[in-house]
């Protein structure tokens, strides 16, 4: 079963993903049975939702609309078994090619928001709308009450590896907020800091605010948020408290969009294992 979906026609994951760092926020992310493996052609097996409680099934699923996967060459590959219920999506993900593969979710284009000659809030591309640049002009109206309009993008992803380690997915594509790691994503463990880099558009940007978090916020009334600014050049230095599985989100915005929109946005979220000591 192959299910992918161009970049330029992903927008909307047919729910609600406006990220925030709020402990009460609802989170999207794809989880991972396992991110490193061994053997001959493992399997994986993920489960992808939105929740208030982080890993817990209990608001609403990702869909498999726009889920992509990437092998150690680059190269979308089909996933498995793909099924929506009611809280969680789930899928497998043959590891044939020995390296690591990438598996998520990118989307990206204009947004526009304003208020109606009676008030209310309008939005364009609608919810369950893909964003289509021809579109914009005749949508939205340019004299429009309180009109903003952005140029944002979206990533939520995670990585699993089969052997050794490898760094072909992280080649950034220039669209939205990237990771390129200097520390590889399957190989953190606690104690020990990592190192990653953050590109918007391709370039390396300051200031992108990061958001760790490990699971089990259900059973702990302290978030243990851990908050980290990347550097003059893009780069977020993280050190893990303790073993187990974290979720990383991260945003950006400044005022450097390219008309009509007025402010660029980025936005990534990914999961991550760290091993014991």
């Amino acid at each position: 079963m192959k299910i992918s979906t161009p970049l330029k026609t992903l927008f909307t994951l047919g729910v609600a993903l406006s990220l925030s760092f709020s402990a009460n926020a609802h989170r999207a992310w794809v989880l991972p049975s396992s991110t490193s493996l061994s053997g001959e052609a493992p399997w994986v097996t993920f489960d992808a939702a939105v929740s208030n409680s982080l890993f817990v099934f209990e608001h609403v699923p990702l869909r498999m609309k726009g889920l992509m996967a990437q092998d150690p060459t680059g190269k979308l590959v089909e996933v498995a078994n793909a099924h929506t219920g009611k809280y969680r999506s789930t899928f497998d993900l043959n590891l044939v090619t020995e390296g690591t593969y990438k598996v998520g979710y990118a989307m990206g284009g204009l947004r526009a928001s304003w208020k109606d000659s009676e008030g209310k809030r309008k939005r364009w591309p609608a919810r369950g709308k893909t964003a289509n640049a021809a579109d914009f002009a005749k949508e939205v109206p340019k004299d429009a009450d309180s009109l903003k309009v952005s140029d944002s993008y979206r990533r939520i992803e995670t990585y699993v590896t089969a052997g050794e380690p490898s760094n072909k997915v992280f080649e950034p594509t220039n669209k939205g907020l990237e990771l390129v790691p200097e520390t590889h994503p399957n190989d953190l463990f606690a104690g020990e800091t990592a190192k990653f880099q953050f590109l918007f558009h391709g370039e390396a940007v300051a200031g992108v605010k990061l958001a760790i978090v490990k699971g089990g916020t259900r059973y702990r009334n302290d978030q243990k948020q851990i908050d980290v600014v990347t550097d003059a050049k893009g780069y977020a230095n993280i050190t893990w408290p303790e073993a187990g599985m974290y979720l990383i989100e991260a945003e950006y915005k400044d005022n450097k969009a390219t008309a009509p929109a007025t402010i660029r946005t980025g936005s990534y979220s990914a999961t991550f294992a760290v091993f014991p000591e």
